[in-house]
């Protein structure tokens, strides 16, 4: 007797799903040549020394500053330039929003007066407009998610969906069947900076929810960015979970196979794919170390984004389907669009902006620092001090910040 034709579409989806999977997981993606890494001579072995346990001053000049009226927020003639604080928030989320609020603005931002823009996928409450204005003199922008950045795309089938996360779920993968988690990594890799409120803005700083900043920070850090030609800025540097992103390394050299020519030369390729700290990571993430910039905490540059390189990448891996089959998240996937198409020496580490996202912290050695302990990574468990990747990134890339042994203290 024939079956049933959802009986038949049921099984064809989940046949489907299975060739992807053994595809994605077994599959040996195509090598790449001619890559190009940082001077030999600028690298570490190893990170003997945290150096957020050396003294941090400020990054060098130019650094732009409050100098009488130049940064109010009533300026219409100001020193800011076209940035924005951007923050990815729920209504209910109010409460951990405001705490991110007083802190950034306490540190940095009751000084420089840059614009807030706070972006949902529903219209915000009256209650979330009229208490956000309070902790802020700044403008402060309330946007929606145009509905077709934000819907699961037809592309992909909703069967495979629901079998994948219940594969993910039993690798302990987190937010595997959360709808809406796979929804907003899709959106902050590939659609965030496509927001019309976002086109005539160039930089922004990420500020999630319930964050704490601990540094007073005297300068604009939007403009360091533009002076000192940088791409991207960050604080934490961590390992990510293999199991979540199994095929997107496998994905990405699928990417490069014929595109040798976009990557950047010099580029952080040994970073992404080192081996020999975590080599259980690279095997299980096929070729990629995991390391990834941790995108709670990114001061950034959309045009990069925005660069003919990264939106091919993006559109290769959004049609892929991995954001929803697997659980790309928009940290590795921004860190490997950074790691291939950008010059390493224009990524920039915050080091002097004190910073947690539990459970993790880049805490410098200041005096512009409070509440926050010189050094400290996490105050989890200690084998979460294996998932810091910074260790890497001085290796292949150095660490810009360095001063010589002989004045550490």
């Amino acid at each position: 007797m024939a079956m049933a034709k959802p009986i038949r579409l049921m099984a064809g989806a989940t046949m489907l799903f299975f060739v992807f999977l053994l595809f994605s997981m077994m599959s040996s993606p195509p090598s790449i040549d001619g890559l190009t890494g940082p001077n030999e001579a600028q690298k570490m072995d190893d990170m003997a020394r945290d150096p957020n346990l050396d003294e941090t001053l400020e990054p060098p000049e130019p650094l732009h500053r409050v100098n009488g009226h130049n940064y109010d927020a009533d300026n219409p003639t100001s020193d800011r330039i076209n940035a924005t604080l951007l923050s990815l928030v729920r209504n209910q989320e109010l409460d951990q929003l405001i705490q991110s609020m007083k802190d950034l603005e306490r540190t940095w931002n009751h000084k420089f007066n840059y614009p807030w823009t706070f972006i949902n996928d529903v219209p915000f409450t009256e209650e979330f407009k009229r208490e956000t204005r309070k902790h802020s003199n700044a403008e402060i922008r309330y946007e929606i998610i145009p509905k077709e950045h934000w819907e699961i795309p037809s592309w992909i089938n909703k069967d495979m969906m629901k079998e994948s996360a219940d594969l993910l779920a039993d690798q302990g993968v987190q937010y595997a069947h959360l709808e809406s988690y796979h929804q907003m990594c899709r959106w902050n890799s590939g659609m965030f900076y496509k927001h019309p409120a976002l086109l005539d803005m160039q930089y922004y700083w990420r500020v999630e929810p319930n964050v704490h900043f601990f540094c007073d920070i005297d300068y604009d850090v939007f403009r360091y960015m533009r002076d000192h030609n940088k791409t991207y800025g960050f604080t934490v540097n961590l390992y990510d979970s293999p199991e979540s992103i199994a095929g997107l390394w496998p994905e990405t050299l699928r990417f490069l196979a014929n595109k040798e020519h976009s990557l950047a030369k010099p580029n952080a390729m040994n970073w992404l794919t080192d081996k020999d700290r975590r080599p259980e990571h690279n095997r299980k993430a096929h070729g990629y170390s995991t390391c990834h910039f941790w995108s709670n905490f990114e001061i950034a540059d959309m045009n990069f984004w925005r660069s003919p390189e990264y939106e091919a990448y993006f559109e290769h891996l959004d049609r892929a389907g991995g954001f929803f089959y697997e659980r790309w998240g928009d940290a590795p996937v921004h860190s490997i669009g950074l790691g291939l198409f950008a010059d390493p020496n224009s990524i920039h580490w915050f080091k002097d902006i004190g910073y947690q996202h539990i459970p993790f912290f880049n805490c410098p050695n200041s005096p512009k620092c409070k509440g926050c302990v010189k050094g400290r990574f996490t105050d989890g468990e200690a084998w979460l001090h294996r998932e810091d990747c910074r260790p890497n990134w001085f290796k292949y890339v150095g660490n810009e910040w360095a001063v010589p042994e002989k004045e550490a203290v």
